[in-house]
């Protein structure tokens, strides 16, 4: 007769003092560090695309003076473009972002401090709930808008500096008043009034979102103040 099978035995987490745990967590931590550094630098290399783009329009635009001023209405689309693709890899990056932060408050400090959890909260489920079923933790508006507060708006009102500059310089006829100067913004078939209104709404949505972004966000560091720790993402 066959003797019964050894019931499964739980695994149980002792806290800092179990040394099988604390390795498995401390790969665990590396590799979600090494995956996040990935998608950081797949944001930096779809700014460094938007910032090529801008420059080598620049360059055409000012070399020539018979190139159209609506080059730079271009320039804002592939511009906007990239924004919108850093904007779905900045969601896969605060993604890991996530349990970074999460391991590092509730397993490295602890360690650090040579002592047991030292926030509140069943932080283990959650981790194991997020890698058996990953989620975004911010919207695609929301990080759009991190992307544009953090880069993006300086390099619209650089374009939009540039855009004027280039009609001011390269006018068919001197600007000396506002009338002149709503006149020059035509380009061909191209009235004036869609070059005054792409402009006025490209600065007033880039400001106007990264302002909004800035004060409502919940990242971690607030660009209005001092924010408290319980709002972290994680």
């Amino acid at each position: 007769m066959a003797e019964p099978a050894e019931p499964l035995k739980t695994i149980r987490s002792t806290g800092i003092n179990d040394t099988s745990y604390v390795n498995a967590m401390s790969h665990f931590y590396r590799g979600e560090l090494g995956r996040i550094m990935v998608w950081r630098q797949r944001l930096d290399t779809t700014t460094t695309w938007a910032i090529t783009s801008t420059t080598t329009i620049f360059t055409v635009a000012f070399s020539w003076r018979e190139v159209p001023h609506i080059l730079f209405f271009f320039n804002l689309a592939i511009v906007t473009i990239m924004l919108w693709i850093e904007g779905r890899r900045y969601r896969f990056y605060d993604a890991f972002r996530a349990r970074v932060r999460m391991l590092e408050a509730h397993f490295i400090a602890p360690m650090v401090a040579r002592q047991e959890e030292t926030l509140p909260g069943d932080w283990r489920k959650l981790v194991c709930e997020d890698l058996l079923i990953p989620a975004y933790k911010i919207g695609r508006f929301e990080a759009i808008g991190r992307r544009l507060r953090r880069n993006y708006t300086f390099l619209y009102l650089i374009i939009l500096t540039a855009w004027l500059a280039k009609i001011f310089l390269h006018a068919p006829a001197p600007i000396q008043s506002w009338s002149t100067l709503y006149r020059a913004l035509a380009a061909g078939q191209i009235p004036s009034w869609f070059v005054a209104g792409v402009m006025f709404s490209t600065f007033t949505i880039t400001i106007g979102v990264s302002i909004y972004i800035a004060r409502l966000s919940s990242d971690e560091i607030s660009d209005f103040g001092y924010r408290d720790q319980n709002v972290w993402r994680i």
